[in-house]
């Protein structure tokens, strides 16, 4: 079954969803387009998350996608839900110290308030049934997924290896994320270190699709109709595009972030910890250096949530060097500021009769 078949969709591209920078204006707009909106819940509490899905639906009558971090612990994280640890707490705020300066603000206290419980963000995503459900950092359980299709809601997972392609398939997924290392953002591998997970796209969709029964989505390095017909060439059901969106005055993201994606050359990104405690790709900037420079870098989601005080503070200034600015590798190519501009570039990619 197709991907467009299996949720509902005109066009069988899928917005890539945005931790912390998605908006409701540009999941809609990918939506109404035809294809399927997704939108990031990375630490939105419940009452958000019910209140973005009222949001939607006054925007759109079409399917759209909600994104969930599963609970994981990678290479040097605390358990999920733990206690932060004070003294990883003062040395990662004295190494940041620069930067909160730079920001204007001053240095957080002690203690930090913790991340929304998962479960309580599930069953507000479950409540607001979007059309799709799409999780990162893992399998998700049986028992949800069960629930998920009690609701009719299709559940989606996300791979950077084909070990973790087949997890997925076995864990009964209904369709497949296949992650390059190209993409922007955090890179969702969960059966091995991220750095030992990079496998470009080229490489990762045919090995996938060859090795699962479920419909593939090629992500990483797709920004134009050229990325597009290439990764169905490669026997994907569809694509999932985030920086060119992401460059699109529909988006969350600032209007400096916006510029560099579009003045990016695919050799200027580099994977880093740096802004989250997990690896991520992105431009680096005066941020990154500087806490790479430092080496205090706390575990995830401290170091996410540390640093989000002065990305709040940037994102206010318009100041990207104090920004994540997340993008792929193909970043450059992006050259729309309207996302059915986008939409459209993309879709002259979708070969015949799939769509």
């Amino acid at each position: 079954m197709e991907l467009s078949r299996l949720v509902g969709i005109e066009t069988p591209i899928v917005l890539g969803p945005f931790g912390g920078m998605s908006s409701v204006a540009l999941t809609a707009a990918v939506s109404e387009a035809g294809g399927l909106g997704s939108f990031g819940l990375y630490g939105l509490s419940p009452e958000r998350i019910a209140a973005v899905g009222q949001e939607l639906r006054e925007q759109t009558s079409r399917p759209f996608a909600f994104n969930l971090w599963l609970p994981f612990q990678g290479p040097g994280e605390q358990a999920p839900g733990a206690p932060f640890d004070r003294a990883e707490f003062e040395a990662a705020v004295a190494g940041l110290a620069d930067l909160f300066e730079a920001a204007g603000i001053e240095p957080p206290a002690w203690p930090v308030a913790p991340l929304p419980e998962f479960s309580a963000q599930l069953e507000a995503a479950l409540d607001a049934r979007p059309a799709v459900l799409s999780f990162v950092f893992g399998v998700p359980s049986a028992e949800l997924i069960e629930e998920a299709h009690r609701r009719g809601i299709r559940v989606f997972g996300a791979a950077t290896t084909v070990p973790e392609a087949q997890a997925l398939d076995a864990g009964g997924v209904d369709a497949i994320v296949a992650s390059g290392l190209e993409a922007a953002g955090h890179r969702p591998s969960f059966l091995d270190a991220p750095e030992a997970s990079l496998v470009g796209g080229l490489s990762l969709i045919p090995q996938v699709v060859d090795a699962v029964g479920v419909p593939v989505i090629a992500a990483g390095g797709i920004a134009d109709r050229r990325g597009v017909a290439a990764a169905f060439a490669l026997g994907a059901d569809g694509v999932q595009v985030g920086s060119a969106f992401l460059a699109t005055r529909q988006s969350a993201a600032r209007e400096a972030h916006r510029e560099r994606i579009r003045t990016a050359a695919a050799h200027d990104t580099v994977l880093t910890r740096a802004m989250s405690g997990r690896p991520a790709r992105g431009l680096p900037n005066r941020a990154v250096r500087t806490i790479e420079q430092n080496g205090a870098i706390a575990s995830f989601p401290l170091q996410n949530i540390l640093s989000g005080i002065f990305r709040r503070r940037a994102a206010e200034n318009g100041d990207a060097e104090l920004l994540s600015l997340w993008m792929g590798q193909s970043a450059g190519l992006s050259r729309f500021e309207d996302a059915s501009d986008v939409f459209a570039e993309l879709a002259a990619g979708v070969p015949d009769g799939r769509d």
